[in-house]
């Protein structure tokens, strides 16, 4: 039995008895906090001022460690190692939007059932089945044609079938399954992809390669023409982004600061893109009048602005326009690319055209991988939380709207992308985060941070530089700076995109 007298004895811990209690339940986990993470933090930002090289400090060099203030910042900030490794972190960067949109359309795509049972779907099933079995057979008979594509082709009719019975269950767990495979198994998986010898992509790809360098080699012209295809669509969206800008300045969607760094920012990306000597004359000259009509066109946006006749806010509009506008940059890049591809391709066709080898050249390497990681984040948990999302959406704004004539467009710009905008604001902001720490354990399974350190990216380099070069203190300041560019990239995500959600 308990002491009567306790009360007395201890009035100290029954007055705090239940903090006493809930510090009991917490504790393991604040220690655990304090010693696993705090304190590693501070020992980090420690080791960043010193010059610790377990080359020179260790137990069988008596070399004492020394403060060496800024050096560490100073060296990393002067070296063009960093700042290739920083480039290749944004080059990976890149696939964020294309990650976050693929997120948002396999969410719609997924977000009704589509399982039905009638004559049409029994047939659908019977179909299917003496497809598969027919390729099978093919298979068993030795056809030379690409074996593993007639595999897959089957593996997609077979799913198809599925989820025509059982509906969007099926598909949802496919999509997400990358997300809970192991990342070094499946890694591994798309390096056997990637194989230039053995690999589907490259089987694939050779007799399409033949083809074209046939083709290419009887006429020629026709890969200039594609080529100027190409360019004429990075001018037609340079003139999309033009009257997009403009639309949203003079409706008041846009303010002006808004608007000329967006304007700004598709004017030199795109005189980046043509005005290099590999362009056509032609093609200078229109990109320089195209220029000239965008400087004009700003001038009479500016002098509307400066007479009052507009008193929108100067960064209204910065969370939706400006990364809009970057996105069209990104696909300017792919044209771009691909029209140099094209105007290059009689030479190359000469001596017929190969399959590129994807993790061992330097300018196949990166593409390769943000393929990757673009196939592994759209069924992530942004595709989750977009589901959530639509869930939520009240269905009194979609009757609403189909009252006032909206088309489906309409409704998903002006009722469902509105309702995402919060869920949109904590994906890009986690995503930029993930991007900038990410890439270590896809480097270091299929490329090793090559070739010539075109895939090493921050954490990667972090990696190398403390546990196999043995640089402590220049691997710590290299992850405070990299804590600096996620600080910074972060607090702007977060300042702009609550606004927006707001909005």
């Amino acid at each position: 039995m308990a002491d009567p007298g306790l009360r007395k004895k201890l009035p100290f811990l029954m007055k705090f008895r239940n903090e006493i209690a809930a510090f009991g339940f917490l504790g393991p986990n604040i220690f655990g906090f304090l010693i696993f993470t705090l304190l590693p933090v501070i020992v980090s930002f420690a080791m960043a001022f010193s010059n610790w090289d377990l080359r020179l400090h260790n137990l069988f060099l008596d070399n004492p460690i020394s403060f060496v203030g800024l050096t560490n910042f100073k060296r990393l900030l002067g070296s063009d190692v960093f700042w290739q490794v920083f480039g290749n972190t944004l080059y990976l960067m890149m696939g964020i939007p294309f990650a976050i949109a693929g997120s948002l359309i396999a969410a719609l795509l997924l977000s009704n059932d589509l399982k039905y049972h009638n004559r049409r779907s029994y047939g659908l099933l019977i179909a299917g089945v003496i497809f598969v079995i027919s390729m099978v057979s093919l298979l068993v008979l030795g056809l030379d044609a690409s074996k593993v594509w007639l595999l897959l082709l089957s593996l997609v009719v077979v799913i198809f079938i599925g989820g025509a019975f059982a509906g969007m269950s099926l598909y949802r767990t496919l999509f997400y399954t990358p997300h809970f495979t192991a990342g070094i198994a499946t890694y591994l998986l798309w390096k056997k992809i990637y194989n230039p010898v053995s690999g589907p992509i490259n089987s694939g790809l050779r007799p399409v390669l033949d083809s074209v360098a046939a083709t290419v080699n009887q006429t020629p012209v026709w890969s200039n023409l594609i080529g100027a295809l190409f360019t004429a669509l990075i001018l037609l969206i340079f003139f999309f982004a033009l009257r997009l800008i403009a639309r949203r300045f003079i409706d008041g969607e846009a303010g002006a600061v808004t608007s000329i760094l967006a304007f700004w920012g598709i004017c030199i990306g795109t005189s980046l893109l043509l005005l290099n000597r590999a362009t056509p004359d032609f093609i200078r000259i229109g990109s320089l009048i195209a220029l000239f009509l965008l400087v004009v066109s700003q001038a009479y946006f500016t002098y509307q602005k400066r007479s009052g006749i507009y008193t929108t806010h100067l960064f209204q509009g910065m969370t939706s326009l400006i990364p809009l506008v970057a996105g069209l940059f990104i696909i300017q890049l792919i044209f771009y690319g691909l029209g140099n591809v094209c105007f290059q391709l009689p030479v190359m066709a000469v001596d017929g055209l190969t399959a590129p080898n994807w993790l061992a050249d330097y300018h196949f390497a990166k593409p390769a991988l943000m393929v990757v990681s673009l196939w592994a984040a759209i069924g992530s948990n942004n595709m989750i939380l977009y589901l959530a999302g639509l869930s939520s959406v009240p269905q009194e704004l979609y009757e609403a709207a189909e009252i006032d004539g909206a088309t489906r467009m309409q409704k998903f710009r002006h009722v469902t992308w509105p309702q995402l905008a919060p869920i949109t604001v904590f994906i890009v902001v986690m995503s930029v985060i993930y991007g900038l720490q990410g890439g270590f354990e896809m480097a270091r399974t299929m490329t090793e941070g090559g070739p010539a350190k075109s895939t090493t990216m921050l954490a990667y380099y972090i990696f190398n530089e403390g546990f196999e070069n043995g640089r402590l203190g220049y691997a710590s300041a290299i992850s405070w700076m990299l804590f600096f560019f996620v600080f910074i990239i972060t607090i702007l995500n977060l300042r702009f995109g609550k606004k927006m959600a707001n909005d």
